[in-house]
């Protein structure tokens, strides 16, 4: 990984409805332009880390706090009467200002899990403003991924799916109740489908090698805020439906430059959604690290060794990426 880095400039978005983004920037302002989208939805760009997988002296690099989460405004808790504002397209859109705001022509796009199908989306919806993708923990929106992360995965954890999913109706998702329960006016309500949603993503990661026993989220604030957002996400397929899913569009970016990474032991998101979208996106590269669940350090490196490789590209007028060994 690259040294670390804090950001040079920093800032606010205004944005329709009293909405304020959080951006901030890194590295060379004169080196060439990429995006940071972070996980979630709504985990927010914590405290930075991502800025080591860009090499400072080369690029200059752009995070984003999505609207309703990190140091965006309000906060999707804050603000529940309006978080139907809250979709895909209109997270595209934030991008899209926020590109030009900055004066940037187009920049490579780095997701990881949840930002990795946000940086899909907005790719698709303004293909000549990206100049390559990479993307870490591949996730789709896709309705099967959602049904397996929230249902299916129970099989391997039945004990703790039965606690999450005991008092949910005969017939109804169980993301679409929790989603409901996190809107209830009764705040016990809400406070309680939040612990039982951090204790469930705790559950199903809990494979990654990397993992350690306790809550994703200590704070309770936080808790509610991260777990009202995927929630109301997924419970609307990511706002990703028919015609927008991205795995049917994904051949449109045949001729950008695409590298995926992603764990082998990630049983929350299966390997099966980086190889469909690999194998429907002519030109993309797959990595599959044997030894990692959804996200770990040697995805981190090889996502690394991608970013490196594009500005290597660049520098070489465009060849072809390196191929690096599969792990």
């Amino acid at each position: 990984m690259h040294p670390p880095t804090e950001p040079s400039d920093s800032g606010w978005l205004d944005r329709p409805g009293g909405v304020r983004l959080y951006w901030e920037e890194s590295g060379n302002r004169a080196g060439l332009p990429a995006l940071y989208l972070h996980g979630g939805p709504g985990s927010g760009l914590g405290p930075g880390g991502y800025r080591r997988r860009f090499d400072p002296s080369r690029y200059r690099v752009v995070g984003l706090d999505q609207r309703g989460c990190g140091r965006s405004t309000p906060r999707a808790v804050d603000d529940l009467d309006h978080l139907d504002e809250i979709t895909t397209g209109t997270l595209v859109e934030d991008i899209e200002a926020l590109r030009e705001h900055l004066g940037i022509d187009a920049w490579l796009v780095h997701g990881v899990s949840w930002g990795s199908t946000l940086a899909l989306a907005y790719a698709l919806a303004h293909r000549d403003r990206v100049t390559a993708l990479v993307l870490t923990a591949v996730t789709t929106g896709g309705r099967d991924e959602i049904d397996w992360i929230t249902e299916g995965v129970g099989r391997v954890f039945p004990e703790a799916w039965h606690r999450f999913a005991a008092d949910v109706p005969d017939g109804v998702r169980v993301v679409e109740d929790y989603a409901r329960r996190l809107r209830d006016p009764d705040p016990d309500v809400r406070a309680a489908a939040a612990d039982a949603w951090d204790a469930w993503e705790s559950t199903h990661v809990s494979l990654d090698p990397g993992w350690a026993p306790g809550p994703l989220h200590d704070d309770p604030r936080e808790r509610a805020n991260f777990a009202t957002l995927v929630t109301h996400f997924w419970a609307h397929d990511c706002f990703l439906e028919d015609e927008q899913a991205v795995l049917a569009r994904v051949h449109q970016l045949a001729g950008v430059p695409g590298v995926l990474v992603h764990g082998r032991r990630d049983v929350s998101g299966p390997a099966i959604t980086p190889w469909r979208l690999h194998r429907a996106w002519p030109g993309s590269e797959l990595h599959v690290v044997e030894s990692e669940g959804h996200g770990g350090d040697v995805e981190m490196e090889l996502t690394r060794r991608a970013i490196d490789g594009l500005a290597d590209r660049g520098r070489r007028g465009g060849q072809p990426l390196r191929r690096e060994d599969r792990t």
